[in-house]
Order: structure tokens, then sequence, then C-alpha cells
């Protein structure tokens, strides 16, 4: 994809993935605004950085997302590229009685609603661009799941498959559609994640990502090499043994 000149909204902006991202893309000469629920994160991203922009967003609320949009695209009419960052993951214990669905609720309303009722309120917008980019974050785990955090797995897996959908259904527009599906990378997302032995080291990971996206016909589906073996363990006819391998691995 065109790497600089674009106006590109990063959900989820306030760390992680999305911040360090943003920063890349900021640096190469886009304008960035950054979108989360946070404010102070937010502008802990963009600080002394002219040219990147803080937006606060509840992607958990269906009307603080057609407020968000509407008054984005009134204020950066430019804007023509959407990475679908923002995300929660969280343990989940199925053998409890009851079962706390509150964890599975939650993920499904961010994971898989926030980013489609997101995409949906800006598509009219994107789709008037002379060249425009949707990206939807995924993860590894959309191919072979953790098994103890089942909601998120899932979450991403669907993201996945409408991805694809959203892309076929595209693919005579102006708007390309992209995946992006992280390993375990070294963030916050989960508690003592970000030093987490055998996870990527975020820098790590955001330098091949970049790699990827510097490509003038950045792949569809950008995956790093520590999340490949996630992603073609079922092509590969070894899904049982990666499944069984990375869930008795697990410490988190």
């Amino acid at each position: 994809m065109k790497t600089s000149g674009n106006t590109i909204l990063m959900t989820g902006g306030g760390s992680g993935i999305g911040r360090e991202l943003a920063r890349e893309f900021h640096a190469l000469g886009n304008t960035v605004i950054v979108a989360g629920r946070t404010a102070k994160t937010l502008d802990e991203t963009i600080a002394g950085r002219s040219g990147m922009h803080a937006r606060t967003l509840d992607v958990q609320d269906a009307a603080d997302i057609a407020r968000f949009a509407k008054e984005l695209t009134r204020d950066f009419p430019a804007l023509n590229v959407l990475f679908n960052n923002a995300g929660i993951m969280a343990k989940e214990d199925w053998l409890a009685d009851p079962v706390d669905l509150s964890v599975a609720e939650a993920t499904i309303v961010t994971n898989i609603l926030g980013p489609i009722r997101l995409t949906a309120a800006l598509l009219p917008h994107l789709r008037a661009q002379a060249t425009a980019r949707v990206v939807n974050v995924t993860s590894g785990l959309a191919f072979v799941p953790l098994a103890h955090t089942p909601a998120y797995s899932a979450s991403k897996a669907a993201m996945h498959a409408w991805t694809q959908s959203l892309r076929y259904q595209l693919r005579e527009t102006a708007v390309e559609v992209i995946e992006l599906a992280p390993p375990g990378v070294q963030t916050g997302l989960t508690p003592g994640q970000s030093t987490r032995e055998g996870y990527m080291p975020l820098k790590d990971f955001i330098a091949e990502t970049m790699e990827s996206f510097g490509i003038e016909d950045t792949p569809a589906e950008v995956c790093v090499q520590r999340a490949k073996l996630l992603r073609g363990a079922e092509a590969g006819g070894n899904f049982d043994q990666v499944f069984k391998m990375l869930n008795d691995s697990y410490q988190g």
C-alpha cells in the first residue's frame, strides 16, 4: 500500500501494536488519528508529534461509533485508511458453576461488533476516496485457538471470515481490504504479556510488519514469520499437534 500521504485512523491507538503502528505511519508522512476510550494514553501516543491527532471512542457503544464517524469525516475529509485494531482479551473459566459470561459478551461486542459497526459507518466515505484501505487486525489465534481465551480466539476467527467476505464484496471498489494477523506479541493486552517469554518483542513485530506494508502490492494477509505456524497449521495437516503445543505451553 502507499505508505505516505494518507490520512489514517488507528483504533486502539493508546498502547501496544496500535500505538507503535500509528507512530511508524506518522513518521512516514501520514496524518494519523488515534482513537480509544482513554484520552490520557492517546495523548501520550501523539505527544510532540505534529500531524497526529487523538479522538476518544468507545467501540462497545453503537451510538458513540455513529457520533465519532460523523465528526471524524467532517474534521478529516481526506480520511482514506481505517485500522480496526482495538480489542480485548481475557481468560474464561468454563468449568465454573455458573459460567461468567461477562468476558465473552464484552469480547464479542468489542472485537466483532465494534469493527463491523465502525467500518459500516465509515465505508461510504472511504468508497468515495480515490484509493482507500480497511485493515482488520485479527490474530494467529484465529487459526489455532487458545483454549484459555475461547471468546477472543472465536472473535478473531470471525473477523478473519468477515474480512474475506468484505474483501470480496468490495473487490470492484477503490477500497482494499487487508488482514493483519499477529502472533503473541509482548504488549499489555493481557496481564504479564509485555515481558512473557516466547512472545515476539513488540519492536521486532512492528519492524517486520512495516516491511510488508511497504510493499507496493501489499499482501491481502500480512502475517509475520512467527505467526505462520498457526496460520498454516490446518492446511499443513498438523493442526492437532500445533493446538496441543500452543495450549500445553500456555502460562498466562
